[in-house]
C-alpha cells in the first residue's frame, strides 16, 4: 500500500490539520455571534459575528495553502482520494466565498445602530452546512484513505488485505 504522505510539515508533523481548527472556529463563532445577535439585538454580537468572519476567512486562505500542496504532490493522481481530496478542496474555496460575500455585505452595516440580521444568518447557516460536508470529507482523507498517516508494517499488512478483499 502506497501511504499517502503530507507534503507541507513542520518537524514531521502535516500543516494543514494543525491549522483547519481556525477557520472552523472562525465560521462557528460568526454563526453563533450572529444568531444571538438576531435575537438580543445588542450590536456586540453583530461586531463579534463580523470580527469571527475575517479571522476565518483569513485563516481559511492560510489553512488552504498546504491543503493544496497536500492534495497536488501527496495524492496519487487517479486515485479515490484524489478525487474526495478535490470535493473536499472545492468546497472549502465554496465555504470560504460565502463566508467573504457575507463580510461584504455586512461591512457597510458595522455603522448601523441596529443591522439586520437576516442575510448575515442565512449565509452563516449555508456555509456552516457547507463546512459540515467539507469536515466528514476531509475526515474520510484521513481515516478512510490515510491521506498523511504513516501506517506501521502491521496496519499496512492489515490494509493491504482489507482491499484484496473487498475489491470487486
Amino acid at each position: 500500500m502506497a501511504t499517502l504522505y503530507s507534503k507541507a510539515k513542520i518537524l514531521g508533523h502535516p500543516i494543514h490539520p494543525m491549522l483547519v481548527a481556525f477557520p472552523i472556529a472562525g465560521f462557528v463563532t460568526t454563526l453563533v455571534a450572529f444568531v444571538v445577535y438576531a435575537i438580543t439585538r445588542d450590536v456586540i454580537w453583530f461586531r463579534v459575528g463580523y470580527w469571527a468572519n475575517v479571522v476565518g476567512v483569513i485563516a481559511a486562505v492560510v489553512a488552504a495553502i498546504p491543503g493544496f500542496v497536500d492534495w497536488a504532490f501527496g495524492i496519487p493522481k487517479h486515485s479515490t482520494a484524489k478525487r474526495v481530496g478535490l470535493l473536499h478542496m472545492t468546497l472549502n474555496l465554496a465555504v470560504a466565498a460565502v463566508f467573504a460575500i457575507n463580510l461584504l455585505i455586512q461591512a457597510p452595516r458595522m455603522d448601523q445602530a441596529v443591522p439586520p440580521a437576516a442575510s448575515a444568518v442565512v449565509l452563516s447557516l449555508i456555509g456552516v452546512a457547507g463546512l459540515l460536508v467539507s469536515g466528514y470529507l476531509g475526515w474520510s482523507l484521513v481515516q478512510t484513505y490515510h491521506v498523511g498517516v504513516d501506517l506501521s508494517r502491521d496496519q499496512q499488512r492489515f490494509e493491504a488485505r482489507r482491499r484484496i478483499e473487498t475489491s470487486p
